[in-house]
């Protein structure tokens, strides 16, 4: 496959060809063996949306900078996490980006997302001012927890992907609370009570229908449940300096789960998308190369050979992480979410290991009540409203450090 000419510096521990070995290779969820599935996993690689620093965009906030180059590598690594959420909702996993190739058009309506304009639901414009709720300046580097933030509050404004975005607290996830965010109960069309205002903010084409628990559809006594796709993260800290060797195997885990969509980490003030692994070495999309921004209204149809990386992917070993990460995966229906949980607890919380997260059926009684989060009542758009997103939302707690 051709490499992209846009060559980024190898750093200390760029490892400069894929391996000659038998083992396999682990790309989000999908496993391939290098001697005879090298083509598909290169072209599953380049197939990701791949994020950057961009220089000469419009001033972030008007005045502020015109690149990211320097500070926004975590913004970049959050953008290429969440596109990949949305490809997997609506192009699916098995879909592949090939240069020339006509793509579906919801591929083209999830770059426009991220493009460098303020009027972008996820630009960088939209990350890095509502990243002044969370307490970090324009230009200030974020970590994974802050990023995670960040995406969770902007997920809020678009209306086309109505995704619902639950970061974990404290290590631990609530089954409870994430169904509570997810399903939305709606009375049918026959109902007396309108609910078309609040169901029109739903895409129907990948939400679905689900049964009670009971097995009796809620059809039956006038209701229905909507299932809004899941992007759940896991920020945590796997040790002190360094992440340490316990949570390796449990990490390993997680890019093998059908439902991974990667990890955010790095090293100190470093960020990269980690999206697979092989032995002990992990896979990655660096952001760290400086392209030009796309300008979007020279072209109805934008040049997205940028957006894909097409050079052999870089490796780093796994003890080199810095121990700040988050986890992602994507449910897109309530049947994934409950097979994501079955995963987690034969391969992470049953193994002889030091527990990564915690997976709890119920609400921890001593935390505050669960509510799930709703779209400030604001009568600007959305790119005026991250100018002061940090007067309407407080800021989330940090997350603390696992006892090994």
């Amino acid at each position: 496959m051709a490499r992209y000419e846009n060559h980024i510096t190898a750093l200390s521990d760029y490892l400069e060809d894929l391996p000659d070995t038998d083992e396999p290779f682990w790309i989000l969820g999908r496993r391939y063996h290098i001697k005879s599935e090298r083509p598909a996993l290169l072209l599953d690689i380049s197939s990701r949306l791949w994020f950057t620093y961009r220089k000469k965009f419009s001033p972030i906030g008007g005045t502020g900078p015109s690149s990211d180059a320097g500070w926004g590598c975590m913004l970049r690594c959050g953008q290429m996490i969440l596109a990949q959420t949305l490809v997997c909702c609506h192009l699916g996993r098995e879909w592949r980006w090939e240069k020339d190739k006509r793509q579906p058009e919801p591929y083209s309506r999830i770059l426009k997302c991220f493009l460098d304009r303020k009027d972008s639901c996820y630009s960088i414009h939209q990350m890095a001012q509502m990243g002044v709720g969370e307490g970090k300046s324009v230009g200030e580097w974020f970590g994974p927890n802050t990023v995670a933030q960040v995406l969770k509050k902007l997920a809020l404004f678009d209306e086309w992907n109505t995704l619902a975005v639950y970061v974990s607290m404290d290590n631990t996830i609530v089954i409870e609370d994430i169904k509570k965010l997810c399903k939305i109960h709606h009375k049918n069309k026959n109902s007396t009570t309108d609910t078309s205002a609040q169901a029109g903010a739903f895409s129907y084409n990948h939400i679905h229908l689900h049964k009670s628990r009971t097995g009796r559809s809620h059809a039956a006594s006038g209701y229905h449940s909507i299932w809004k796709p899941l992007l759940l993260l896991v920020p945590l800290r796997l040790g002190i300096n360094h992440i340490n060797p316990v949570y390796i195997e449990s990490l390993k885990e997680c890019f093998k789960m059908p439902q991974s969509l990667g990890v955010l980490g790095g090293k100190p003030n470093n960020a990269y998308y980690f999206i697979g692994f092989v032995g002990d070495e992990l896979i990655y999309l660096d952001p760290h190369s400086t392209q030009s921004a796309i300008d979007p209204e020279s072209s109805k149809v934008v040049d997205d050979v940028s957006y894909h990386c097409q050079r052999i992917p870089q490796r780093m070993k796994i003890v080199n992480l810095d121990p700040s990460v988050a986890l992602g995966f994507f449910c897109k229906d309530e049947k994934e979410f409950d097979c994501w949980c079955s995963f987690v607890h034969k391969d992470i919380l049953k193994k002889p290991s030091f527990r990564m997260f915690e997976l709890v059926q119920k609400h921890p009684e001593h935390w505050p009540p669960f509510v799930p989060p709703t779209k400030p009542e604001v009568s600007t758009t959305g790119a005026e409203f991250v100018e002061s997103a940090d007067k309407l939302f407080e800021s989330e707690e940090e997350f603390e450090i696992l006892n090994a």
